[in-house]
């Protein structure tokens, strides 16, 4: 899995203090929601050598609190994993020191990052993930309960620029965090109505980092490369950078990065041959930790595209990979692959969602006062996690 090196110099080794945690290289595996399970943290942690910090996908306080138990799964780590990081999402100040303290005290996590920045409408219409930080009393709330139950564990948040572009948020919820204690801020450069369209604003990650420079802020949004993340570094002075559609269907690119920030490696381009082994290793574990072959090649299809974009592979044979539902029958139909073309050109770039200026769905009269929170409680929780 080797090409030329990286045509951009690594940035000076500064390591990325999360509380007690010295993450070095500073790369982040953003959370991803039915994504950055076990499995897949796994494979990306195995890339890296052990170096990065994999978050988990959101999990719900709510369904936290009540031990849900798909939530339950969901915050199983492996025993390699450390830190042992967890992000939360919720509405509820009450109900999130809850959750807090339950994994505190249950000994869960040892990073805890709160979601501020989901754009997708079961979240935003109850207030939730990137419509939050405009009503500001309930952001530092949230935060306040969040820091204050946490003890010794560090607490991050991610987030978004704010709404939309008439409704930016980004610079006051830095400054309600650094007051609050918050250890860390990703922020993704995109408002909540662009979803995951267009270019990501890397300016805004600079003006935050100008705007807090009393903690870590970590770039999020179009690092597709190791280039990509070390130009966000170099142009935004950000301390950090959190990866997350750019390592669909390439768990290798923590490789990558870390050989990048490092100074001394070569960007992965495999074969479909050993593409295809890392797809039969995803598949296989994803079965290993559902407990159920078949459910996990299941949940692996929606893989499958991401893993082959850029080879040639028949219409026919890829819609027959994305219905599989055994191992056997997955490797019979790679089997039939031309498994030795090369890495093709085009094949990085977006992957994922990609739509944009989306009208971003939020309780009624929400914009009407950023101050007003009366009606926010406890029945605005989601009671399910992931996707």
């Amino acid at each position: 899995m080797t090409a030329p090196l990286s045509t951009l110099a690594a940035p000076p080794a500064v390591p990325l203090a999360i509380g007690p945690h010295t993450v070095q290289p500073p790369v982040v595996l953003a959370p991803m929601a039915g994504i950055t399970n076990a499995p897949f943290r796994t494979l990306c942690r195995e890339f890296s050598g052990g170096k990065g910090l994999f978050v988990s996908e959101m999990i719900t306080t709510r369904a936290l609190v009540e031990r849900n138990e798909k939530t339950m799964q969901l915050i199983h780590f492996d025993a390699t994993e450390t830190p042992r990081s967890i992000q939360l999402y919720g509405v509820d100040p009450v109900t999130v020191g809850k959750a807090v303290r339950m994994i505190v005290d249950e000994g869960l996590a040892d990073h805890i990052d709160l979601n501020f920045g989901c754009p997708v409408p079961k979240v935003t219409r109850r207030g939730g993930g990137s419509a939050l930080p405009y009503k500001r009393p309930l952001l530092r709330a949230i935060l306040r309960e969040a820091v204050s139950n946490a003890g010794e564990l560090p607490v991050t948040m991610k987030m978004r620029k704010g709404i939309d572009d008439d409704h930016l948020t980004y610079l006051d919820a830095g400054r309600i965090a650094v007051e609050a204690g918050v250890t860390a801020i990703a922020l993704h450069g995109r408002t909540a109505a662009q979803h995951y369209g267009g270019t990501a604003d890397w300016d805004a990650i600079a003006r935050l980092k100008e705007h807090v420079p009393e903690i870590p802020v970590l770039g999020n949004g179009d690092i597709w490369s190791a280039d990509d993340a070390l130009r966000m570094v170099r142009e935004t002075g950000c301390d950090g950078v959190v990866v997350g559609r750019g390592c669909l269907g390439r768990p290798w690119l923590f490789g990558d990065l870390v050989a990048a920030f490092e100074g001394h490696g070569e960007p992965a381009r495999p074969t479909l041959r050993e593409v295809a082994g890392v797809m039969r290793r995803h598949a296989e574990l994803l079965g290993e930790w559902i407990g159920d072959e078949a459910r996990g090649v299941i949940d692996f299809r929606k893989h499958v595209a991401w893993y082959l974009k850029g080879f040639s592979v028949g219409s026919q044979l890829r819609k027959r990979l994305a219905i599989t539902s055994s191992l056997a029958e997955l490797d019979e139909l790679m089997a039939g692959l031309d498994l030795d073309q090369p890495w093709p050109d085009g094949a990085d770039g977006p992957r994922g969602r990609t739509s944009g200026n989306n009208r971003v769905v939020l309780p009624d009269g929400w914009l009407k006062d950023p101050y007003d929170c009366a009606g926010i409680g406890a029945d605005a929780e989601l009671d399910t996690s992931g996707g």
